[in-house]
């Protein structure tokens, strides 16, 4: 007679991956009335993902959610197992030899590209990469960006390339009593950045930045935002856009836009430049990048499913500093399968899928489920409606060969793999702080793994 899982004994759930999905994953197992064991693996001693090592150090607030993940892990149905890579120091076959169901919370780790020329050059980058930079992330501090030039351009509108932009406009004492590392603040006092330029191909009305992060533009230390009033001139299909109830935050985008454009010249050292309908054709440079070829746009379609099309009006912007920041998108993960074009893992309601059949066992949430949409608090119901369909199953799962975490503990302890606990994380956590304290800083993190582990 076949084991009834949660019953006879504990439905065991690994998730791979401690971000904001991982966490509202565990939280609708941990609290459901079936006897659950989860066990959260991350690849990096520190848990919480992009909340750590993507949210800009100057929105502490943001931040606060740590506290309910806190709880979460304080579950004593629940562990977390730091610095284990799945897919390198343990596949995903062989995990699932230790849980009965594994949920996939990877989130999106890498970006797209725009696919133009000279995205290759010197000095182009990715928001991607710096915002890990800046934020202490252990995989990017081999990064070097050279800021060493008076005029920086950004592609794309998001909230990201939002937080781009005001970190470079920013002064060092604006930044200097956040958790941004100190590496980062020391290159940023040397930045010559005078002008920060952001693009995007579609409208004011369709800017997917938030109106929290274009209204503070308003209020930096030494920057003056700058915006062409034509650019603010709406079409008909727009007009009709904002409108609509649905579409508050964008009008409430547009409304700060007027009032930005209105500021004026202030002479503060540095200016924000908000430039619309415009896409990049080439980034040019003698190995280097040195100016960006531009199209103007024209947006034609019904409201809401407007769409840019070139004029073949072109404009060439001199910069010495190329950020893209035209979305994230998710990396394969051996045994499972992968929608290259979408950069997701395909699934019907989180339940792993291709076109032929659902793989029982296999779940995802988050950004690796649906694409980089959304804000933190979006993987909250994404997350329940994979764990409902998860606890749905629970009859159908095959129960796993060893349902014993501390056969796969010794299992990696004999690959020389030194798993972390969350205990072992608040250590880390603890020292962190203190350092921080030295520098009047909430948290000074340690930007390797090894510091990490030396920590303790």
């Amino acid at each position: 007679m076949p084991t009834q899982l949660g019953k006879e004994r504990p439905l065991r759930v690994a998730i791979v991956g401690s971000g904001p999905s991982g966490f509202y994953a565990a939280e609708p197992l941990l609290s459901s009335s079936v006897n659950v064991q989860v066990d959260m693996f991350d690849r990096l001693p520190a848990p919480y993902g992009l909340v750590r090592y993507g949210v800009a150090p100057d929105h502490p607030k943001i931040k606060n959610v740590i506290k309910i993940y806190e709880k979460i892990a304080a579950h004593p149905n629940f562990s977390f197992m730091g610095n284990v890579c799945v897919g390198d120091d343990i596949s995903v076959h062989e995990l699932r030899k230790y849980y009965d169901a594994i949920v996939i919370a990877t989130g999106a780790e890498t970006d797209r590209k725009l696919g133009i020329n000279g995205e290759n050059l010197l000095n182009c980058y990715t928001a991607t990469e710096f915002v890990a930079w800046y934020n202490g992330h252990p995989d990017f501090q081999n990064r070097h960006f050279d800021l060493n030039h008076e005029v920086a351009v950004i592609v794309g509108q998001g909230n990201v390339a939002m937080d781009v932009a005001r970190i470079l406009s920013k002064t060092v004492d604006e930044l200097k009593e956040t958790d941004i590392t100190r590496h980062a603040l020391e290159i940023l006092s040397q930045s010559r950045i005078k002008e920060v330029h952001m693009f995007g191909r579609r409208g004011p009305a369709q800017a997917a930045f938030t109106p929290v992060e274009i209204r503070e533009f308003a209020e930096l230390a030494d920057c003056d935002p700058v915006i062409d009033l034509q650019e603010l001139q709406l079409n008909e299909a727009s007009q009709a856009e904002l409108a609509d109830p649905a579409n508050a935050p964008k009008k409430k985008n547009y409304e700060i836009l007027q009032e930005l454009a209105k500021i004026g010249d202030r002479g503060k050292k540095r200016k924000f430049f908000l430039h619309f309908y415009r896409s990049p054709l080439e980034i040019l440079g003698a190995g280097k990048v040195e100016r960006v070829n531009f199209e103007k746009n024209r947006l034609v379609g019904d409201p809401g499913k407007q769409k840019s099309i070139g004029t073949g009006v072109r404009e060439e912007f001199k910069c010495g500093i190329f950020f893209r920041s035209v979305g994230y998108r998710g990396i394969p993960l051996k045994g499972l399968p992968f929608h290259d074009q979408a950069g997701v893992i395909p699934n019907i309601g989180g339940r792993v899928s291709d076109a032929e059949h659902i793989f029982m066992g296999l779940y995802a949430v988050g950004w690796i489920k649906r694409g980089p949409t959304g804000i933190i608090g979006t993987n909250k119901p994404d997350s329940e409606e994979t764990i409902k369909n998860l606890l749905e199953d629970v009859d159908k799962l095959l129960p796993c060969q060893i349902p014993d975490t501390n056969v796969l503990l010794e299992y990696l302890r004999e690959k020389e793999i030194k798993v972390i606990s969350f205990t072992d994380w608040k250590k880390i956590d603890a020292a962190e702080l203190e350092r921080g304290k030295k520098y009047g800083k909430p948290r000074e993190k340690y930007i390797t793994v090894e510091g990490m582990l030396t920590a303790l």
